[in-house]
């Protein structure tokens, strides 16, 4: 009997295999959904439920645990980073340091995007600047409906981070990978030097910023333990078969499927990070995290997310 499980995945050179059926799923029929972009599915996703397996940034996951959303995290790592690149102002505008961000405005597509997670960390831990000695304004609501911000997130009315630069609403802002290569604007890393101090950051931790892994819903999970396990299986051969198209950047590397060290190791101070943030208002539980993919069982581990 063939199980049907709606999917919604970015276009990777790790998802392709899947997409195009290369690599079959043993018992499933994979119906793949698109988005472009994909991150506006994430809010259809925790609100709706709107796929069966859906790809999904850890910042809205923690989130959606904490809101009790029905879905639970498979070990399969997407998309990450360093993120010391992220924080941005104009290049033409005069030069500023992470310290000088106390008491101004710093533009975020939303307080609970994980690139801004990741970011506000690193402000606080390389740099002494709380979240809350910034002003962060968005231009878009959390993925979570359930989600309060914190009384420093103002939202404004401009369309993208990059207006709020462009007509000077803030003094820097957080901008992805992605993002940075499509804002038609001139932008520099306000860190000095954010390549170097990006690795001294995975040095010092072992592990690298993790931005999108993957959920299931619980009630799929329930009916079909064995559609979602073959799923899995699929996901890591299909990241082991197409090592040889990452590089060996952070963003080459963190690419991963199964429970690893650096995995664990993300995640925990990624949970650190959204707690203090208030990103999230209880603490989250890794171990408990993984003790609910039991169902995988020895599934093998593909790219360990080299830091």
């Amino acid at each position: 009997m063939t199980t049907a499980l709606s999917i919604l995945l970015g276009n990777y050179p790790h998802t392709r295999p899947l997409k195009d059926g290369t690599i079959p799923v043993q018992g499933v029929d994979c119906r793949f959904g698109t988005a472009t972009p994909l991150y506006p599915a994430f809010a259809r996703m925790v609100r709706t439920l709107d796929y069966d397996v859906c790809e999904l940034a850890l910042a809205t996951y923690f989130q959606a645990r904490e809101a009790g959303v029905p879905v639970t995290l498979l070990p399969v790592v997407m998309v990450g980073n360093t993120h010391h690149q992220s924080l941005t102002r104009l290049a033409d505008g005069p030069p500023i340091a992470p310290r000088d961000l106390v008491g101004e405005r710093v533009g975020v597509r939303a307080y609970s995007q994980t690139t801004g997670l990741w970011v506000r960390g690193i402000l606080a831990e390389d740099h002494g600047v709380a979240p809350s000695d910034v002003t962060w304004v968005t231009t878009e609501e959390p993925h979570v409906a359930q989600y309060r911000e914190p009384a420093n997130v103002h939202r404004s009315d401009r369309t993208t981070v990059a207006d709020l630069l462009r007509e000077r609403e803030v003094t820097a802002a957080v901008l992805g990978p992605l993002a940075l290569r499509t804002q038609h604007v001139e932008l520099v890393p306000v860190i000095e030097d954010a390549h170097a101090a990006g690795q001294a950051w995975l040095a010092r931790h072992g592990t690298i910023p993790v931005n999108h892994l993957v959920v299931v819903r619980d009630d799929v999970l329930r009916s079909a333990p064995e559609a979602v396990t073959a799923f899995y299986r699929a996901m890591c051969e299909s990241i082991a078969v197409t090592a040889g198209e990452r590089d060996d950047s952070p963003a080459g590397r963190v690419v991963a499927a199964g429970w690893t060290d650096e995995l664990r190791t993300a995640l925990r101070i990624a949970a650190g990070y959204a707690l203090e943030q208030e990103v999230v208002r209880s603490p989250v539980d890794v171990d408990r995290i993984e003790e609910e993919t039991a169902f995988l069982g020895t599934a093998p581990v593909s790219e360990a997310g080299r830091p």
